[in-house]
């Protein structure tokens, strides 16, 4: 077998060649013409001078003078003055005498003279008191009413109590000492404030106030 070889006359590959070259300078001339112009050029401003003074320091102040010291002036105190530990007496005494003796010495002082003693009575003890006492023309009034609620419940109570009688002999002020219940105390309180009646203490024939406990009894079988 034999290879098949053209031959090419070397001119026409030297035209193609330029060709090419044409056709790609001619693209790219119109890319650098047709393509906006983003690139901004600026020029450096011109600079102005001038110019500047030198500036003289101002002169320098002078340092403060110092002040002079002044010197507190302590008071000044007297000395404390000390007495002369040493009395100077006469160092000659003179001594006199006398020749004469009184004839009689003096009398002796007598005694005082003190006339009968005197008899005190010692104080009298203060007067007793004589205690209040139920006044019989009111024995009748001393029972007080049974409370409705404790009849019913058919309970019998006890009831002590402190009273105060005045020199009146009316009750002034009633204290509970103990009670059934508080139902009977009420009825006891209310009867003894205004039913009960008492001859009042004395003390030395005068009327006193006076406390005393009295104790009242409640019973069914008394109604």
């Amino acid at each position: 077998m034999y290879a098949e070889h053209r031959y090419q006359p070397q001119q026409s590959r030297a035209v193609s060649i330029g060709a090419s070259l044409l056709i790609s300078g001619a693209i790219i001339t119109g890319m650098i013409y047709s393509a906006p112009n983003v690139v901004r050029i600026f020029k450096d401003p011109a600079m102005e001078t001038y110019n500047v003074r030198e500036t003289v320091p101002p002169p320098p102040l002078d340092p403060p003078k110092e002040q002079p010291k002044i010197k507190a002036e302590t008071p000044t105190q007297p000395l404390p003055t000390v007495p002369d530990p040493i009395v100077k007496t006469d160092s000659n005494p003179v001594m006199r005498t006398t020749p004469d003796i009184p004839p009689v010495q003096p009398d002796i002082a007598k005694p005082v003279e003190v006339g009968p003693p005197v008899v005190v009575d010692p104080p009298k003890p203060a007067p007793a008191l004589i205690g209040a006492k139920r006044d019989p023309r009111y024995a009748d009034a001393f029972q007080p009413s049974y409370p409705a609620s404790e009849l019913r419940a058919q309970r019998d109570g006890r009831v002590s109590v402190r009273v105060l009688v005045g020199p009146d002999g009316r009750v002034k002020a009633v204290e509970q000492v103990s009670a059934t219940s508080a139902a009977f105390f009420e009825a006891t309180k209310q009867q003894a404030l205004s039913k009960w009646r008492f001859k009042p203490a004395t003390r030395g024939g005068v009327a006193e106030e006076s406390w005393m406990t009295l104790s009242v009894t409640f019973q069914i079988k008394d109604q």
